[in-house]
C-alpha cells in the first residue's frame, strides 16, 4: 500500500511552514495528490519537490577550502551605493492633496 504524507509532515521534513507547502500545491508548483479537499504527498512527490527547489552550485564551487588559504567573503557594497540617488530633475516636488469633505457635512 502506498504511503501518503500530510502537508504538515512534508513541511517538517523540508523545514518550512505548512502554509508554504499548501500554497505551492494550490498553485500547482509542486507535485501532489488531492484526496477530497486535502493535499497528500508520496515519497516520490517529496523527492521531486526537493529536486525542483534545488539551486545549482556556484561557479567557483570546485575550489577546495583549506585552513592555510580560506575563502575570502565577497565584499559587501557600501551603504552609499545602496541609497537611492536624489532626483536632479527640475520637476516640482509633489505635495499632498487637501483632505476631502466628509459625507457628514463637516470639513476634515
Amino acid at each position: 500500500m502506498l504511503r501518503l504524507y500530510r502537508p504538515e509532515e512534508i513541511a517538517e521534513t523540508l523545514g518550512c511552514s505548512t502554509w508554504w507547502v499548501k500554497d505551492r500545491a494550490r498553485r500547482r508548483l509542486v507535485p501532489h495528490t488531492r484526496v477530497g479537499r486535502a493535499y497528500r504527498f508520496t515519497a516520490e512527490h517529496l523527492a521531486e519537490i526537493i529536486r525542483i527547489n534545488e539551486e545549482p552550485a556556484a561557479q567557483n564551487a570546485n575550489r577546495v577550502w583549506s585552513p592555510d588559504k580560506p575563502f575570502e567573503a565577497p565584499m559587501a557594497p557600501t551603504q552609499q551605493s545602496r541609497r537611492p540617488q536624489p532626483a536632479t530633475s527640475s520637476a516640482p516636488r509633489l505635495r499632498a492633496r487637501p483632505p476631502r469633505r466628509s459625507h457628514y457635512g463637516t470639513v476634515a
